[in-house]
């Protein structure tokens, strides 16, 4: 464990993203396939926690969309880069980002939120439903039950606050 990962705002996944990208699955592309068909075409979207772009960001870029996103991790933004060189991607931590100083339509953001301290995730969320225009529409993902467990990969704690506290943060419209 690095001696700054306390101050690591990737959550550890800038020193794994090698490791990470080269064993991401597709696992959730066709629900975010099926989420992203719903939106109107061109609507604006920011991938929260993008990692490399494969294959969440590219699902978003099939679907016609207005597509930006976000990543605290050096590398994975380098990789994202490669990947998508006319996407803008900024590489800021979340529970700091300026949201590319403007408003989305939707927000997509997987496996990035149980990452995050119960306080940091509660902040996360207000800022977010701040990010996007009224009747934006919030796709992601956490464990429904309470549950703490280290990540795989960073050995970090990870927390989900369960169905019933996400759902006290959302909006009438968003996807738990």
């Amino acid at each position: 464990m690095p001696q700054s990962f306390e101050n690591d705002l990737s959550c550890g996944y800038d020193e794994i993203a090698e490791q990470f990208i080269n064993i991401r699955s597709n696992s959730g592309t066709a629900l975010v396939k099926k989420w992203a068909a719903a939106l109107p075409e061109k609507s604006s979207i920011i991938d929260i926690g993008a990692g490399s772009g494969q294959p969440l960001t590219q699902v978003l870029i099939n679907a016609g969309l207005d597509v930006y996103a976000l990543d605290a991790s050096s590398r994975m933004v380098e990789a994202f880069q490669s990947h998508f060189p006319n996407i803008p991607i900024a590489c800021e931590a979340a529970q700091t980002s300026a949201f590319f100083e403007r408003k989305f339509d939707a927000v997509l953001m997987v496996g990035l939120i149980f990452l995050l301290p119960e306080d940091a995730q509660i902040l996360l969320l207000t800022r977010i439903s701040k990010a996007l225009h009224p009747k934006g529409r919030l796709l992601f993902s956490a464990p429904h039950q309470i549950h703490t467990w280290n990540d795989n990969l960073t050995g970090r704690k990870s927390t989900s606050l369960g169905r019933a506290a996400y759902i006290l943060w959302r909006r009438q419209d968003f996807i738990l």
